[in-house]
């Protein structure tokens, strides 16, 4: 840490020293003139709330998990409240950075979560030009509040992609990554539809949700690979039915016997269509080791393959439920019943006629 010979404010002399002209300017202040200038530049902040725009309508914008309540404002502003859309993208406020901010980040109301030093490069790029980030507003109710302006929360996105592509950014860091890839592509397939609307004038017919669908949808199909779609209960009763401890830990659950995988391709893929699960083979690539390097389910197809597949799912687990622990035989025997492999004629229990 740098120190000051003329004061003991290293914190503060190691976040000025690479603006323009900022360690010589720092140099020559005291911490009266510091506090004064920091108190002048919140005055001027607060100063704005005696006439800030208020929310005429409001709502919440979904993408995904994350929900951002959003308002119109009385000056046409379209705002993201700050704290529901840090909490949204995971990005979280630093106590050092809180106590330790230079003079112009001060000046400038540089929002907390941008004041990250692997950000600012970044920062200078994309927002270096703006003189608001985060404007005050007041809720229809009348309270005080901080919002994000939506315009340019892509261009916030594109900070966190910047750094993450000089491989600048932290472990926590790189979760706010994935969320402003998401939101990124998300607002790219939006506002192509939305561009198409006006240039025809179709916006004005359009069902008021329109837009959202097509974001939902969007969203829908890039997150699959991540959903679950095989439930725990598939797997606790499996581990009963063969009499092997389920573990209790969620991250060890993925170290199931590897016999498993045998099973299941015998009680769900050979019984949810006919040939499925050769094709299944076919699609799935193997890595060097002979591993698949994904799930059969995420070749399914979305309108057809995959609902079939959770509806065999629940059967499967249902007939699970109905046999006895470490009955898996007798469980075979019902699934062989209800839910029997497809291309394969199983012996029916007819009476010998004399």
């Amino acid at each position: 840490m740098l120190a000051c010979k003329k004061c003991k404010h290293g914190a503060f002399m190691k976040d000025v020293k690479n603006s323009a002209g900022g360690y010589a300017r720092a140099e020559k202040l005291n911490e009266t003139e510091r506090k004064l200038i920091a108190q002048k530049a919140a005055n001027a902040r607060w100063d704005k709330n005696k006439n800030v725009p208020q929310a005429q309508y409001s709502g919440e914008l979904i993408i995904g998990t994350m929900r951002f309540p959003c308002s119109v404002l009385s000056d046409g502003s379209r705002v993201l409240t700050q704290t529901d859309f840090m909490e949204g993208m995971g990005m979280y406020y630093s106590g050092w950075i809180s106590a330790n901010r230079s003079v112009e980040d001060i000046a400038a109301d540089v929002p907390q979560f941008l004041l990250f030093k692997n950000l600012k490069p970044f920062v200078d790029k994309h927002l270096g030009d703006l003189q608001e980030i985060v404007v005050n507003y007041r809720t229809e109710k009348g309270a005080l509040a901080r919002g994000v302006r939506a315009e340019i929360v892509p261009k916030i996105c594109d900070v966190w992609l910047d750094t993450d592509e000089h491989g600048q950014l932290g472990i926590r860091q790189k979760r706010v990554v994935s969320k402003a890839k998401l939101i990124m592509r998300a607002l790219a397939h939006v506002g192509i539809a939305a561009l198409v609307d006006e240039a025809t004038g179709y916006q004005k017919d359009r069902a008021v949700d329109a837009l959202s669908k097509i974001l939902e949808q969007f969203i829908a199909k890039e997150l699959r690979p991540w959903i679950k779609t095989f439930p725990s209960d598939f797997y606790e009763e499996l581990c009963r039915l063969r009499s092997v401890e389920f573990p209790a830990d969620k991250e060890k659950r993925q170290n199931y016997p590897s016999y498993f995988g045998h099973i299941t391709n015998d009680i769900i893929y050979k019984r949810l269509a006919p040939g499925v699960l050769e094709e299944l083979k076919k699609q799935t690539p193997k890595t060097e080791k002979g591993n698949k390097k994904h799930q059969f389910h995420r070749k399914l197809s979305e309108n057809i393959g995959h609902p079939k597949l959770l509806a065999h799912l629940d059967s499967v687990v249902t007939v699970m439920k109905l046999s006895d622990d470490g009955d898996y035989q007798g469980f075979m025997k019902k699934l062989d019943r209800v839910k029997p492999r497809y291309d394969e004629t199983l012996d029916l229990p007819f009476k010998e006629i004399s």
